[in-house]
């Protein structure tokens, strides 16, 4: 067994930062974390700057990448920006959608992200006839992941209605949803169950949301995923209008409705969370169910800020995800948690730097289903991400604070290193396995306009 060692300058070791650490890596783990050791071990690979577990961006849809820059222009809602991102969704193909899934994993690798959640509905070809390969969009998406070098959790998500109508059942979908659909949920089920773990890959499910899987098939994604113990992920009250909706046909919150199916509990994951009673929260936080938050999209989309303090507080864990990747930089998504914060409260300090990381990191990998990730310790999985502390942005403030230079002050743009189960990945901001990320990104979008 062949053991790699790298010295971290300094190293976030959960909860402060140490100078001069030692770790030791052998079949994708760590073996031995080592501290006080002064100067690099003979032999070793060095990473100077910061070093933190690899990130977890828990939430993505990866074609929204094709949008950035497109949906920014003049005004509208969360409803004008759907109609745009239908547009895009409607040219895809398995081959399309591998090379842009790729760039944008190796975008993510690039912002020292080392493992994702795709939150996946793109199914089936236009008009929602099935592939040969009924999974092939899904796995178009773990090959991109492998190719990109980055860990995934594919979400395969049940939408199987266009909106609520009647206490339970939907609407249809409409022609461009018609990609989206399997039809009902146990057909989704059959589907999904084709798709294999891997070593980069975990196959976890989502509901789309309350307006697209009718209350009577709920209980079916959530036993799928029960039966498993696989993770289970849904959109949860990120409009008003969802919610109002859901009140009208059924009496009930989202949140309630997801109760009374069953969805709700440790292995699931809320997606925003944004327009919540006070009941909601506290059957979140009581069932211990996640909380996603996703700042960039939210602010981007005008969708408003969520109750975090209180959700955590409540009991529900908190991760982060760039969601439309209006950009995609995870110290972005985990200081604008606090900052938004700041601005509805006029106070200061809800979250620490480290508590912020946590999201970032350990919280977010165990909501993925990958629980040995996201520390750095001994039998963790070896995923690291270096900072730089020389940059415009983080010169100055002493190494003790590197966490919260990290954190408030740093961007994408800083991360030097990455490495994913002990192999480098980034090395000196460039993606060793798709070197002109950029170029790659530009091909790809190019693709998919009319």
């Amino acid at each position: 067994m062949t053991t790699d060692t790298y010295w971290l300058e300094h190293a976030w070791l959960g909860a402060h930062v140490e100078p001069g650490v030692a770790v030791d890596v052998a079949d994708g783990r760590i073996t031995a974390v080592r501290r006080d050791t002064g100067a690099p071990p003979p032999g070793a690979t060095v990473l100077r700057g910061l070093t933190l577990p690899g990130l977890a961006n828990a939430h993505s849809h990866a074609f929204h990448r094709a949008l950035r820059g497109t949906v920014q222009v003049g005004s509208g809602t969360f409803w004008t920006w759907r109609e745009v991102m239908y547009g895009v969704a409607d040219r895809l193909t398995p081959e399309t959608y591998h090379a842009l899934a790729r760039a944008v994993y190796a975008e993510m690798a690039l912002a020292g992200i080392t493992a994702v959640g795709e939150f996946h509905y793109l199914h089936h070809a236009p008009g929602g006839v099935p592939y040969a390969d009924p999974n092939a969009m899904g796995e178009a998406l773990i090959q991109a992941a492998a190719d990109a070098g980055v860990r995934i959790t594919l979400l395969d998500t049940a939408y199987v209605a266009s909106g609520l109508l009647g206490a339970e059942r939907g609407k249809a979908p409409d022609r461009h949803q018609l990609r989206f659909s399997d039809g009902t949920t146990q057909v989704w089920a059959e589907r999904v169950s084709a798709l294999k773990d891997r070593d980069h890959a975990r196959i976890g499910a989502a509901v789309h949301s309350v307006r697209a899987v009718p209350a009577a098939q709920l209980a079916t994604v959530a036993r799928w995923a029960a039966d498993r113990g696989a993770p289970l992920h849904v959109h949860l009250s990120e409009q008003k209008a969802e919610n109002e909706a859901c009140l009208a046909v059924h009496g009930r919150t989202p949140t309630q409705l997801l109760a009374d199916h069953g969805v709700l509990g440790p292995r699931t994951t809320g997606v925003h969370n944004t327009h919540l009673t006070p009941e909601d929260i506290g059957l979140l936080g009581g069932s211990t169910t996640g909380t996603c938050m996703c700042p960039t999209t939210e602010r981007d989309l005008a969708d408003g800020i969520g109750p975090a303090v209180a959700l955590q507080r409540e009991g529900s864990p908190l991760s982060l995800g760039s969601d439309s990747h209006a950009v995609i930089d995870l110290l972005e998504e985990a200081r604008a948690m606090e900052l938004n914060e700041r601005l509805r409260s006029h106070t200061r300090g809800h979250w620490t730097a480290a508590a912020l990381l946590r999201a970032a990191t350990a919280d977010g990998h165990a909501t993925l289903g990958w629980p040995d990730a996201g520390t750095i310790e001994p039998g963790a999985l070896a995923d690291l991400t270096t900072i730089a502390l020389d940059s415009v942005r983080t010169a100055g403030p002493v190494p003790r604070l590197a966490a919260e230079t990290a954190v408030f002050a740093a961007t994408a743009a800083d991360v030097r290193h990455v490495v994913t189960g002990g192999r480098r990945i980034v090395r000196d901001g460039v993606h060793t396995l798709v070197p002109d990320v950029a170029s790659a990104l530009t091909e790809a979008i190019a693709a998919l306009r009319d």
